[in-house]
C-alpha cells in the first residue's frame, strides 16, 4: 500500500506536469517565438513620426542608436527628439556628433512625484509633433525600415500601440545563460496572443520600441498617467487597452539592443529592478512566486533525477521533457547550442534569486536602484512597511507611499 510520502510526492508530480501541460497548450502558445510577416505600407498620405529618446549616461551605446534613427527610410515626416536626463558622460554630445540633426533636449529638475524616465520621456513628448510617437531607447538600433513597419503594421491592424520586443545582446557567457530565459519569462507573464486579442485584459508591451499614437496617448491623460510606474513599457499597454485601445507585442527579430551585459550580476541588476515590483509590493505574492517557481522549474528535475521510480518519477521526467520543448525555441532564436534547453530549472533559480533581492532592495530604501538613482521618491522603512500591509491602489497612486493608517501613529520624518 503506498505512504502517504509517496502519495504527497506524486500529487507534486502531478500538479508540476498539470502545469506544465498548460503552460505548453493553454498560454497562448508564448513559447512558440514567432515572428510576424512584415506588413506593407498603405498607399495614400503617410503620417508623421517622432521619435522620443530618453538618454541618461548613455555616451557608449547611443550614437549607433542616433545614426540608425538617421538612416530610416520613411516616407512622411520623420523627427528625432533626445532628452539628455543628466548624463555625466557626454550622451549629448556623442549624439549630436552622430546625428547633427537631432534635436537635444535637457531634462528638468526631477518632480518629487516622477520617475526618472517617464520625466524625460513626458518632456520629449512635449517637444514632439507627430500623430505617431515612437519611443525607443538610447541603446536600440533599428534597421531602415524599422519606422516604416511598424506604422504599416499598426495602421493595418487598427492598432493604438505596437511594440516590439528587440533583439537583446547574447555574447557573453552571463547573456547566453540568462538573456533567452529573459524573453521566455516575459513572454510568459505577457502572451503576445492574448495581449492582442481586444476581449482580454492582458496587456504588454517592450520598453525598448514602442509606437504609439499620439491620440491613444492623450486619451489616457499622458505621461502623466504612468510618471511614478517602474514597468514603463507593459503600464502603457494596460492603460492603453482599459481605454479601449488596441495593442499589439511581437518579437522584433531585426531590431537590436547593442547594451552588453558582462556578467551575471550585470544581468541579476537588471532583472531585480522590477521584479519586485511586478510582484506589487507584496510579500504573501513573493512567498507565491517561490512555491510556484520551485513547483514548476525545480521539482520535475528533482522527481527525474532523484526522486522515487514510479508514478512520481515518470511525471517528473515528462514535465520536463515538456519544459526543455517549450524553451527551445527561445534557445533556438538566440543562436544556442541545444544543451541550454534542459538547464532551464538552473537558471529559474537566479531569477528566483533575483526576485528575492529586488524585494530586499525595496525594504532597504533602494528598490529599482537604476544609474544612480532608485526609482521614485524616496520612502522610509516606516512607510514601505505601511505600503505594503495596509495600502489599496488608488487611480492615483498608493494610499501609504508617505503615511497611512499605520505610519500616522509611528514618529514619521
Amino acid at each position: 500500500m503506498p505512504t502517504l510520502s509517496t502519495l504527497t510526492t506524486t500529487l507534486i508530480a502531478g500538479m508540476s506536469l498539470g502545469i506544465w501541460v498548460y503552460l505548453l497548450f493553454a498560454r497562448g502558445w508564448f513559447w512558440r517565438m514567432s515572428t510576424a510577416a512584415p506588413v506593407p505600407p498603405r498607399d495614400g498620405a503617410v503620417p508623421s513620426v517622432t521619435a522620443v529618446v530618453p538618454a541618461r549616461n548613455e555616451a557608449g551605446v547611443v550614437g549607433r542608436a542616433m545614426k540608425s534613427l538617421v538612416a530610416q527610410a520613411y516616407g512622411g515626416e520623420f523627427r528625432i527628439v533626445l532628452v539628455d536626463d543628466g548624463s555625466e558622460d557626454g550622451t549629448a554630445r556623442v549624439a549630436r556628433a552622430a546625428a547633427p540633426d537631432v534635436d537635444v533636449v535637457t531634462a528638468g529638475p526631477l518632480p518629487a512625484d516622477w520617475g526618472g524616465k517617464m520625466w524625460a520621456v513626458a518632456q520629449g513628448v512635449a517637444m514632439a509633433h507627430g500623430e505617431y510617437l515612437l519611443l525607443t531607447d538610447a541603446d536600440i538600433v533599428h534597421p531602415p525600415d524599422s519606422v516604416a513597419g511598424l506604422v504599416a503594421r499598426a495602421r493595418e491592424g487598427g492598432y493604438d500601440l505596437v511594440s516590439y520586443m528587440v533583439r537583446l545582446h547574447c555574447g557573453t557567457w552571463a547573456e547566453q545563460a540568462l538573456i533567452p530565459a529573459f524573453v521566455f519569462f516575459f513572454f510568459l507573464l505577457y502572451p503576445p496572443e492574448w495581449i492582442a486579442m481586444a476581449g482580454r485584459e492582458t496587456a504588454g508591451a517592450a520598453g525598448g520600441c514602442i509606437l504609439i499614437r499620439r491620440e491613444a496617448l492623450e486619451r489616457i491623460g499622458g505621461i502623466a498617467r504612468i510618471r511614478r510606474e517602474l514597468i514603463d513599457d507593459c503600464s502603457l499597454a494596460r492603460e492603453v487597452k482599459r481605454k479601449g485601445g488596441r495593442v499589439w507585442l511581437g518579437l522584433g527579430d531585426c531590431i537590436h539592443s547593442v547594451r552588453e551585459y558582462g556578467t551575471f550580476g550585470e544581468v541579476g541588476q537588471m532583472i531585480s529592478r522590477t521584479a519586485y515590483t511586478q510582484l506589487g509590493y507584496s510579500p504573501l505574492l513573493l512567498a507565491g512566486t517561490v512555491l510556484g517557481l520551485v513547483l514548476t522549474f525545480l521539482t520535475p528535475p528533482v522527481l527525474a533525477l532523484a526522486g522515487p521510480r514510479g508514478a512520481a518519477s515518470g511525471m517528473g521526467t515528462l514535465a520536463w521533457l515538456i519544459m526543455m520543448a517549450a524553451y527551445w525555441p527561445a534557445v533556438r532564436y538566440y543562436g544556442r547550442p541545444w544543451f541550454w534547453a534542459p538547464l532551464l530549472p538552473l537558471i529559474a533559480v537566479f531569477y528566483l534569486g533575483a526576485t528575492v533581492y529586488s524585494a530586499g532592495m525595496y525594504y532597504l530604501g533602494r528598490g529599482g536602484m537604476w544609474k544612480g538613482r532608485t526609482a521614485g521618491r524616496p520612502q522610509t522603512w516606516r512607510a514601505r512597511f505601511c505600503r505594503t500591509f495596509y495600502s489599496n491602489e488608488k487611480p492615483d497612486g498608493p494610499v501609504c507611499d508617505e503615511a497611512g493608517p499605520l505610519a500616522s501613529r509611528m514618529d514619521m520624518p
